[in-house]
């Protein structure tokens, strides 16, 4: 009976110690997640800044050099 529960206290200590090592990485994962979307938010803001919508109106372009 003695190691039936020696067995069980050691597998929840394994247990309990694997469950917090998956929430830290969960939650460095996040950090990285968000992080990442920052970066990508940036970055769109700034190609949008770069490059013209095609779907613009055509009074905001200046006319094509031929003209």
């Amino acid at each position: 009976m003695d190691d039936r529960i020696i067995d069980l206290e050691s597998r929840l200590a394994f247990q309990e110690e694997a469950i917090h090592t998956l929430s830290e990485t969960l939650v460095e994962q996040q950090q990285t997640i968000d992080s990442l979307s920052r970066s990508v938010d940036t970055l769109r803001q700034k190609l949008q800044a770069l490059e013209p919508s095609p779907l613009q109106s055509g009074e905001t372009e200046p006319p094509p050099p031929h003209y």
